[in-house]
């Protein structure tokens, strides 16, 4: 109906301008003189002739003038002849070519998808196994159903939406490249928004089209086709889209009818009865003329197979997984970095730069929580098992783990696939090796080729600020020249004409000479392009250093010391070894591991209860030791302490004497009370004389002065840092109980020490310059293995509590007489703690509660599970040592 309304308004317009000259000769008729009565009659009817032809040749030509509405163009497709000869057979979906979410049913008539546990959010595709060569074919699709899964309730900050949440693709695309329609070079499409996609670029060619509409999409590869290597849509039989050119760098290559859908329900034809005749009569591709298709392999009848890799980290692992895929197309690799690269293919968003994470365990940060939270690996685990496909398990960490590797082979029946281990240990091919030097040199060549971009395009912009400035120089002198000719002119007066004819005549000169100068200038040299080479020391790589490295030190730490080789007792059907043989690769694991054990540190480590006895009595004595040490000072207290002391020996004897005296010993009893009068008498005791490890009391010498009496805060926190070191030796090498670590090196001592003390290590408080000096300050009770360089505690397991006190005390006499003797090196000058952190508004001593699980002593530290029953660090033992405040970030 289009064209005849068309029609109608420009007979309109026609009409109205044939009566536009009507409408004006009236008035021209009116205005005309009255002829004189003796003029003849006869020449009224030529004027009147002679001005209705003029009035002809107006309309013509405003008529002319007049633009057209365009025509319709003409459909020049024709109709196709009957196919002659045999024709291609089993034309289908080939869904060994397609996603894992593209789920077929009725026959392969209806595909459907996935929607739950993140899969919404993924595109699903297939290919067919047909790829056109030359004529003209088409195919079908239809929307019967639309998905709208249920999202997560999150905060709209949160979440970046991947619209439009139903989509549809239909086009072609080279066998072997990316299933997604408009995914790089090598596949052409519409969608169902309307837009016609190729490498990146899009245009709107029609618009959208929706459920239960019937696209056709129709490929012209007839080189007698006015239309020849076109490609066109057509909706419910009616051309929507113009021919539009087929990319020129597809042409003469068979091309794959492909169909890339997310959250709808699509019914396919691939013929060869069209759902919707197009008007010309056309060729499914099911029906296609076998010369003018070429088929895809078809898969090999029998088990489907399965094979985890067994490799290394940053040992060449990810680069072999993706030599294998592209070596073995039929395999479809299992693994967080593909689920990422699916997502970003599907739209989702994707941070630029390296991979956070590791390229085993990235982190998934698209802002969709379905995506983040890896649901959808968990569905891939449960769909995959089912599925007649063949699979790479690429779980670098999970298939060194004989645990983790077994649960994951058991997923798959040994009924329905053939499961297989494959190890990459040792020096890899001699083809492997020239892959990976290629992939190299291209990485070296592309740095080099973006900073050969940057110096050119530096080198122009200082080119071309230098030609402008020397634009606004040659400007301004020539501005002070017009000054100073318009001066002089008014001075002298008015030239003649020749005089000035003469001076442009002379300007123009000098314009030629400046321009014969600047072209004379020489030309800047042009920055040569690099050519990228590889070193020796790079030609002997056998593996390529990647951006983000395989594993993180955390997930490598974890689980590196189970790490072993996998055995046909897990239920491997075959184990072979790519790279060295079965011993070369279990020599090379075994010190691998080994090496891994003197470099990393157990993550997964927990103290045992023998430390958490051991920890909480020595909280208690400490702390008991410490108010010995307070009743001493103070003469009140002190004395208080002696004349109790001596109350309690009065009533030991008097207990004694009786017991004797009862029993008939009178000489005993005497005796008795002559020793009791010798022990009241003060005891004489030479302090610089006195043997200290002899000392059986600690708390009483022999006079009531306790063994720490001159203890300062640097000879208290020498005490315990002793006691917790030489408790976290012994204590890591019971709960780690592996022989290959009996300890651990100095670098890791800080996170042994907070993972067992629940505080941070804090060497800056002891103000000394080397780790090796501090160990020569305690060289009684730690020092460092010179074999391994693991720190090694100098005495037993069991040794008694009192020992450290003693060793403590003799270690502060050696310090203070070579103090005495004018050794200022000698003396300690640890740093103390802030003062608040004895108390004050976050807790602490008397003034804060305590966290729970710390006792019933003041906090002053987060709440965090304790060890012992004891105080915490604001009641307990240290609390009067005043250490620094343990920090949790």
């Amino acid at each position: 109906m289009a064209p005849k309304k068309a029609d109608g308004k420009a007979k309109a317009k026609a009409v109205t301008k044939k009566a536009e000259p009507k409408a004006e000769a009236k008035p021209k008729e009116e205005e005309e003189v009255k002829p004189a009565a003796d003029e003849p009659m006869e020449e009224k009817p030529e004027k009147k002739e002679e001005e209705l032809k003029e009035e002809a040749k107006e309309e013509a030509k405003e008529e002319a003038e007049e633009p057209k509405e365009p025509e319709a163009p003409k459909e020049l497709e024709a109709d196709a002849a009957a196919i002659k000869g045999a024709k291609a057979k089993d034309v289908g979906l080939n869904y060994d070519d397609s996603t894992l979410n593209v789920m077929p049913c009725l026959g392969g008539k209806v595909l459907r998808t996935l929607s739950e546990g993140g899969m919404q959010h993924l595109l699903a595709s297939v290919r067919s196994n047909a790829g056109i060569k030359s004529g003209r074919y088409m195919f079908e699709v239809r929307i019967v159903e639309t998905l709208n899964p249920a999202e997560a309730q999150v905060e709209q900050q949160q979440q970046r939406p991947n619209q439009p949440r139903q989509l549809v693709r239909v086009g072609f695309s080279l066998g072997g490249s990316s299933l997604f329609l408009s995914d790089g070079p090598s596949n052409f499409c519409f969608d169902s928004e309307g837009f016609f996609f190729h490498d990146k670029q899009r245009k709107r060619v029609s618009g959208k089209f929706t459920r239960d509409q019937t696209v056709a999409v129709l490929l012209n590869l007839d080189s007698a086709s006015p239309n020849k290597n076109t490609v066109s849509l057509f909706v419910n039989g009616a051309r929507v889209s113009e021919p539009l050119p087929v990319p020129e760098g597809l042409c003469g290559k068979p091309l794959f009818p492909t169909i890339t859908y997310k959250n709808v329900s699509l019914e396919v034809n691939l013929g060869p009865t069209p759902l919707k005749p197009l008007p010309f009569m056309c060729h499914m591709v099911a029906g296609a003329a076998a010369a003018d298709v070429e088929m895809a392999k078809a898969a090999k009848a029998g088990k489907s197979e399965v094979v985890f890799p067994v490799g290394l980290p940053d040992q060449g692992f990810f680069d072999w997984v993706d030599e294998y895929v592209e070596k073995n197309p039929s395999f479809v690799e299992l693994s967080d970095r593909k689920i990422l690269e699916w997502a970003a293919k599907s739209g989702a968003y994707r941070p630029r730069g390296p991979t956070a994470g590791s390229n085993d365990k990235p982190e998934a940060r698209t802002g969709v929580p379905g995506l983040d939270d890896w649901s959808v690996s968990r569905v891939l685990a449960a769909i995959c098992p089912t599925l007649s496909r063949n699979f790479v398990v690429a779980e670098l960490d999970a298939n060194l783990v004989p645990a983790e590797r077994k649960t994951s082979m058991m997923r798959f029946s040994s009924n329905d696939f053939k499961r297989k281990a494959i190890v990459l240990m040792g020096e890899p091919s001699k083809e492997y090796k020239e892959r990976v030097h290629s992939e190299m040199l291209a990485e070296k060549q592309a740095k080099l080729d973006a900073e050969h971009k940057k110096k050119v395009a530096e080198a122009e912009r200082k080119k071309q600020f230098e030609l402008r400035k020397k634009k606004a120089e040659e400007a301004r002198k020539a501005r002070e020249e017009a000054a100073k000719k318009t001066e002089a002119k008014t001075e002298e007066g008015a030239e003649d004409e020749a005089e000035g004819e003469d001076k442009k005549e002379e300007e123009a000169k000098e314009e030629a000479k400046e321009e014969a100068k600047e072209e004379d200038e020489p030309m800047e040299e042009e920055i040569p392009a690099p050519v990228a080479e590889l070193t020796e020391e790079e030609k002997k790589l056998c593996y390529r250093k990647l951006a983000t490295p395989d594993l993180t030190d955390r997930q490598l730490a974890k689980s590196y010391a189970s790490y072993a080789l996998p055995t046909k007792a897990e239920g491997f059907d075959e184990i072979a070894f790519a790279w060295q043989n079965e011993k070369a690769c279990s020599e090379l694991l075994k010190a691998w591991v080994l090496q891994k054990k003197l470099t990393n540190r157990a993550e997964d480590l927990q103290p045992g209860d023998g430390f958490k006895e051991t920890w909480s009595k020595w909280q208690k004595t400490v702390q008991d030791w410490r108010q010995c040490q307070q009743k001493w000072k103070d003469p009140k207290l002190r004395k208080a302490a002696a004349a109790q002391k001596l109350e309690e020996a009065k009533k030991k004897i008097e207990e004694e004497k009786q017991k004797l005296t009862e029993a008939g010993d009178e000489e005993a009893a005497k005796a008795l009370d002559e020793q009791a009068a010798k022990e009241a008498e003060p005891m004489e005791i030479d302090l610089e004389e006195l043997d200290v490890m002899g000392v059986e009391d600690v708390k009483d010498i022999g006079n009531g002065m306790p063994l720490f009496a001159e203890f300062q805060y640097e000879d208290w926190v020498l005490l315990s840092t002793r006691f917790e070191l030489h408790t976290l030796i012994h204590s890591f090498k019971k709960d780690l109980n592996d022989a290959d670590r009996p300890s651990f090196a100095e670098k890791h001592l800080g996170f042994y020490y907070n993972r067992y003390f629940r505080k941070n290590w804090n060497f800056k408080q002891f103000n000394i310059e080397s780790f090796e000096d501090f160990l020569d300050l305690i060289k009684d009770t730690v020092s460092v293995d010179s074999e391994s360089g693991f720190l090694k505690a100098v005495l037993a397991e069991d040794t008694p509590l009192e020992s450290f006190a003693k060793i403590t005390e003799e270690s502060r006499r050696d310090l203070q007489r070579r103090v005495d003797a004018g050794d200022e090196t000698a003396r300690l000058k640890f740093s103390k703690p802030a003062a608040s952190y004895a108390g004050g508004k976050d807790g602490g001593g008397k003034g804060g509660a305590a966290p729970k699980g710390y006792g019933k002593g003041g906090g002053g530290a987060p709440a965090r599970p304790a060890y012992g029953s004891g105080g915490g660090y604001g009641g307990g033992a240290y609390a009067g040592q005043k250490r620094p405040a343990p920090s949790y970030g």
